[in-house]
């Protein structure tokens, strides 16, 4: 009987253990759920549902592109036939002897989940091909500059860099320098180029590249030898009478430049452009440096020396003769020039021939003073000279028009009355105007004119008197409103401004 009750005994024990550890596991179960309960908030762009849970978890892999869930893949094994099918009925015919990759941006992720996801493999598989999210194996190409571009063919990247090229080179010489030849030499003025090249080495490899970075034409893979990557264009919408030179002269280009940016439109700098038609003018900016060497032959002028200057005591002093005239040489000048991208880098001379001596003025000045001949350079009439009034200062009707210099000294306002240059004493006299003035002929096509003095001049009327001689004092005399010399210069009976030869 007692054996019976601990069997009993036993049972009851083993079903409390039995629920307590369903209990236990259970408990641990969900703790485990709810610690990874945040993966349900990973919102995914291919929606999926999840399909059930486990207590001891398993791999997932998981979708990206650029950061952002695109879904849980169920079958890695189907990609690999789903890029090789796509690529075959998409691809194959552009991009042949290549194959199908994920974008460099998209990319799995292989982590632990408690939880099932329905299967959108295929769907997933859809959304990568409508957004082209494909890598292609292509040729890369790659500078030492570390620029790099992707390119469907070598065929078009080389006839590419050719056109290119042709914007700081003609056609001719670029096929001479091609097959190790060079233009004839120079038996004229003008250049030649004796060589051109890429500064950036190359190499060529086979890469995956984004569908959207590979340059499939010869105008996409110009556009990159002409401005890489992410430059803004500006545009030019052609009007009624432009032609090809005028547009590229306005941007800084040259013809050819202007050509090879909008080669779909433009062949020739002759070529008349139909009004309204949108031009790339934007200058280059290139990820390569071209270097072009020259040969140059310049004629160039070589100038004379300064002037010689000989007295000669017969000659009248004021009078100069030209005895030999100044002639400009020539010189043949031969030039080594570099240029990186169309800009002079270096230059350097390597040869002069002198062609034509040049010859150096001669002038013969006369030292010869002859009493009364002024000699043709003019002095303020005062000392310590201060221009109260110039010529044309004023103009109305009670005065008239001012045809002179009203001219004061600053030191003394009453000072002397200078002769200007040397002369003879032509007229002297005084009316309600001027009051007391005097003109001084100087014999030399030039007369002298001063007015308001303060009385008579010093001298009769035929005197000779030197440069910088008293003829009289300053006064105010006459029409005048303070103490000054109205000076006039003359030649014949013409008036003129005496600034122009004072200097005032």
């Amino acid at each position: 009987m007692k054996s019976k009750n601990n069997n009993t005994l036993i049972i009851i024990v083993c079903g409390v253990l039995a629920v307590a550890c369903t209990l236990l596991f259970s408990a641990i179960r969900y703790r485990y759920l709810a610690v990874n309960s945040d993966v349900k908030l990973e919102e995914s762009i291919v929606p999926q549902e999840i399909t059930d849970q486990t207590f001891f978890g398993h791999k997932v892999a998981k979708l990206y592109d650029k950061g952002k869930l695109i879904g849980v893949f169920n079958d890695r094994s189907i990609l690999k036939n789903a890029l090789n099918n796509i690529y075959v009925s998409e691809y194959q015919t552009d991009y042949p002897n290549s194959s199908l990759a994920l974008s460099p941006s998209v990319y799995f992720t292989e982590e632990s989940s408690y939880f099932y996801y329905e299967n959108k493999d295929e769907e997933i598989i859809e959304y990568l091909r409508k957004n082209k999210l494909f890598a292609l194996e292509v040729n890369r190409v790659e500078f030492s500059n570390n620029v790099v571009v992707y390119v469907k063919n070598m065929e078009d990247f080389e006839t590419a860099k050719d056109q290119y090229l042709l914007n700081y080179v003609d056609k001719e010489s670029l096929d001479l320098i091609q097959v190790n030849q060079l233009p004839p030499e120079l038996t004229t003025y003008g250049e030649r180029i004796v060589g051109i090249q890429v500064a950036e080495q190359y190499t060529v490899t086979r890469a995956y590249a984004p569908i959207e970075d590979i340059r499939n034409t010869v105008q996409e893979i110009l556009y990159f030898f002409s401005y890489g990557y992410g430059t803004n264009l500006e545009t030019y919408t052609t009007e009624e009478f432009d032609t090809v030179e005028w547009v590229a002269s306005k941007y800084g280009l040259t013809a050819q430049q202007l050509i090879t940016l909008n080669a779909d439109v433009l062949k020739s700098p002759t070529q008349l452009l139909t009004t309204g038609t949108k031009l790339n003018v934007t200058f280059f900016q290139s990820p390569i440096n071209v270097i072009v060497t020259k040969e140059r032959i310049a004629k160039e002028a070589v100038y004379a020396g300064n002037t010689i200057y000989r007295a000669n005591p017969e000659v009248r002093e004021g009078i100069n003769n030209i005895v030999v005239e100044e002639k400009d040489g020539s010189k043949n000048v031969y030039y080594s020039e570099v240029y990186i991208n169309g800009l002079l880098d270096k230059q350097e001379v390597t040869k002069e021939e002198i062609t034509l001596e040049p010859v150096q003025e001669v002038v013969e000045y006369g030292t010869m003073i002859i009493p009364g001949v002024g000699t043709g350079s003019f002095r303020y009439p005062v000392a310590n000279p201060h221009i109260s009034c110039h010529w044309g200062c004023y103009n109305n009707a009670a005065w008239g028009f001012h045809s002179g210099v009203d001219i004061q000294n600053n030191g003394n306002r009453y000072g002397s009355v200078l002769a200007a240059d040397r002369g003879t004493i032509e007229e002297v006299g005084y009316n309600s105007i001027n009051g007391y003035y005097v003109y001084i002929n100087h014999n030399n096509g030039y007369r002298t004119y001063y007015g308001h003095m303060a009385s008579m001049c010093y001298f009769p009327v035929g005197t000779n008197v030197e440069k910088g001689e008293v003829i009289g004092q300053i006064g105010m005399t006459g029409a005048a409103t303070g103490p000054h010399v109205h000076f006039v210069i003359y030649t014949g009976r013409e008036k003129h401004d005496a600034c122009r030869w004072l200097g005032c």
